[in-house]
Order: structure tokens, then sequence, then C-alpha cells
């Protein structure tokens, strides 16, 4: 028996609705070094809409609406939990993390599958965490 290919294989994009455009443009594009693939002006929503690549094939976007209501981001409110990008190494890109001015919280061991991983937040508090790609080495 063969197993069936997934309905959704792959994640497109993820959409953000920014309380500070400017300010989140400039914390996912410099501090996080996504590269902007487009950015457009929708004058009939006053609304700025902004394509980041993550990696080939993956955007994050970014909107900014007027009177946008706030949405709370505590980690177990329903609804999104949070963004998780794979990084070669934790420790590393916390320390540039850092570097740049992003406070970011203790770095854990998953439990479950040993890969280190960490959180921080984006401008409007959404939580990021950064996860290993590869189970840390034993001592």
């Amino acid at each position: 028996m063969t197993a069936a290919r997934p309905l959704l294989p792959a994640i497109h994009h993820v959409a953000l609705i920014c309380s500070d455009y400017s300010r989140s443009k400039a914390f996912y594009s410099e501090t996080l070094g996504l590269r902007i693939v487009h950015e457009a002006y929708r004058r009939e929503r006053d609304s700025w809409k902004l394509d980041l690549e993550i990696s080939p094939g993956v955007q994050l976007e970014l909107f900014s609406f007027p009177h946008a209501p706030p949405r709370p981001s505590k980690p177990e409110a329903q609804g999104l939990r949070h963004l998780a990008f794979a990084v070669p190494s934790v420790a590393a890109t916390v320390a540039e993390l850092r570097h740049r001015g992003v406070a970011c919280e203790a770095i854990r061991t998953d439990e479950y599958t040993g890969r280190c991983f960490t959180f921080f937040a984006d401008p409007d508090g959404l939580p990021i965490e950064l996860y290993e790609m590869t189970p840390a080495a034993s001592s």
C-alpha cells in the first residue's frame, strides 16, 4: 500500500496585518533579512502589501489596514500560535539577533526531538520561534 500524497503539500505564504507598516517592514526585511519580492499600495483599501521571501517558494505577506483591531498574541490563545523558522544553529541565530537589537528568550531543547529552540517577538508582539534543523550534538 502506498502512502497518499498530501492534499496540501507546501505552505506558499503566511499573511500578517501590522499595526505600524514601516516598522514591521524594516524589522522583517532589514533586521531579519527577508528579501522584498514585491510591494504595492492599494489605494482603494488605503493599504500596503509587502511580499517577502522566506525561502524559495515560501513568502511572508505584510499588510497595513487602517483601524485594524488588535489580536491577542498570547501563546495559548486560539488562532495562530506562532511562526517558526528552521535555522542551522539556534545559538548562532540568537547571537546575531541580539547583535541586531532583538531580545530572545533562553534557548531550550525540545524533549521529543532533541532540537534546540527559542522565541522572540516581532514589533507587534507576535511570537516567532527559531527551531534548529538538526538535533544538537551531544557533548
